[in-house]
């Protein structure tokens, strides 16, 4: 009776041992692509220390960025969205866009294309981790993004660089413009105390109002909003405007210098404060035209 059980347990042994592989789901269809992205080491240590004043987890699972989603992110500077949003993209089937320099604009500087050269060539060196990144013509003067193209469509703390430009309404229609319907548009912006707004958003914050303003008046709807990027400490009347605080952390006005540094100017209350309060907002280009 022993050898019998026996027998039979090793029988089982052997066939569970050479099972096809694919009978368990495999770990990366388990994992959280969201997740997985945020937490990259591909990632620098000094990006991911930024993730307790950004949550890039809360706030991609707050705006609904989903697997195989068509993603344009408007200008993305340094690449900090980059890094998860690319990698998100490559991983789950999607595609991955990001504005950059207009290069059909004839008074583009030589800055500027030599900044839209190495973010290419940086982000084109590791196919595997960012797959194939896009970029198209984005500026003051440039021609409408691809029509009814992206899913999702993220800005991060732009706003107030385009009213200061005097380009925000034009941004914000071809932003509608290039959003599929029922597209995505994921706003994260500084935050203004409510009241009155400096139209040119000098001190780089902008009331959530006045943001809801210019997005439905470009006809969005906006369909929810969150208090994942809030910082109550944040006061939002510095001396040198939000990049008074971290991680700009100026301790002169812009104007005296990029690098100005004042070695007197008591930064203590500031870094204490962090980065800056943000809205959170995530609006929606309608399925069907209103009206």
């Amino acid at each position: 009776m022993l050898l019998a059980t026996l027998a039979a347990c090793s029988k089982k042994e052997e066939s569970a041992a050479t099972a096809p592989a694919e009978s368990a789901p495999p770990a990366a269809a388990a994992a959280d692509p969201i997740a997985t992205a945020v937490n990259s080491e591909t990632r620098s240590a000094e990006d991911r220390a930024r993730d307790q004043y950004r949550h890039p987890q809360a706030a991609l699972e707050f705006w609904g960025l989903q697997p195989g989603m068509i993603i344009l992110e408007v200008q993305p500077g340094g690449g900090w969205w980059t890094e998860i949003l690319a990698p998100y993209a490559h991983a789950t089937g999607g595609k991955y866009y990001a504005t950059s320099a207009d290069l059909d604009n004839p008074e583009l500087s030589e800055g500027a294309r030599k900044a839209r050269s190495d973010f290419e060539a940086r982000f084109a060196a590791k196919p595997d981790v960012y797959g194939t990144v896009t970029l198209v013509n984005f500026g003051a003067k440039s021609k409408p993004l691809p029509a009814d193209t992206f899913d999702f469509i993220l800005t991060a703390r732009s706003v107030h660089g385009w009213m200061g430009g005097g380009v925000a309404d034009k941004v914000f229609s071809d932003l509608y413009g290039a959003l599929k319907p029922g597209g995505i548009l994921a706003v994260e912006q500084h935050r203004a105390k409510p009241g009155n707004q400096d139209p040119k958003a000098a001190s780089g914050y902008v009331t959530e109002a006045y943001v809801v303003d210019l997005a439905r008046k470009a006809g969005f709807e906006l369909v929810a909003s969150s208090e994942v990027n809030a910082n109550p400490a944040d006061t939002a009347d510095h001396p040198f405007g939000v990049w008074t605080l971290p991680p700009s952390s100026r301790t002169r006005p812009y104007s005296e210098g990029a690098d100005a540094n004042d070695p007197k100017f008591d930064r203590t209350k500031y870094d204490a404060i962090g980065e800056s309060d943000r809205m959170t907002l995530r609006f929606q280009k309608p399925t069907a035209p209103t009206g």
